[in-house]
């Protein structure tokens, strides 16, 4: 029906009246990079370092970036390409035609993930104590992605700045459990300087 009258229904997110949320000060500041574009990009080697214009990071585990455009590596022969929405207008597009011939796949999973963006001072304090992972600077840092658990819950991790600033993907049906977890366990850094 909402059709008939040419309006569309209004677009909600998990974390609609929760994020952003932040702590006093610097010490953590949680916000949601809301329906951003998430292109799932699948292609046999060889791969240039740029394809469609967009960059691809040929090691593993790093990020290659163009302003706001991302691409995480998330395998041997599998990226992650991510942009705020409106940003690269069709970006599935253009990847799937430079990849035309080719033994690939290029797929829309903007719908299967909320990307979590986590930043201050004690960013990487928080993050570990729900991660395995080594996040100390001199073994992860900035345009560095990795795929674990966190909190029990399958993500992707993506450092943006030595700040520091995080991204955690996840997805939808967790995300709301997550922040929620993220929230809790930051509060202690709210009495801690």
């Amino acid at each position: 029906m909402a059709d008939d009258l040419g309006l569309r229904p209004r677009r909600r997110s998990p974390l609609d009246g929760l994020l952003p949320w932040s702590l006093p000060g610097d010490a953590v500041a949680l916000a949601e990079l809301r329906f951003a574009e998430q292109i799932g990009l699948r292609v046999r080697p060889p791969v240039s370092a740029y394809l469609a214009g967009v960059p691809l990071p040929l090691e593993p585990n790093r990020v290659a970036s163009m302003r706001e455009l991302r691409s995480l590596w998330l395998g041997p022969d599998e990226w992650l390409v991510t942009a705020p929405e409106g940003l690269a207008p069709d970006l599935p597009g253009r990847l799937a035609r430079a990849l035309a011939g080719r033994h690939a796949s290029v797929l829309d999973l903007s719908a299967s993930r909320v990307i979590i963006e986590i930043a201050g001072a004690r960013a990487r304090d928080l993050l570990q104590k729900g991660c395995g992972l080594d996040l100390h600077p001199r073994a992860f840092g900035p345009g560095q992605c990795a795929q674990t658990l966190f909190a029990k819950l399958p993500v992707i991790i993506d450092q943006l700045g030595a700040a520091p600033v995080y991204r955690l993907f996840v997805r939808r049906s967790a995300a709301r459990w997550l922040a929620e977890w993220l929230i809790d366990a930051a509060e202690e850094f709210r009495f801690v300087r």
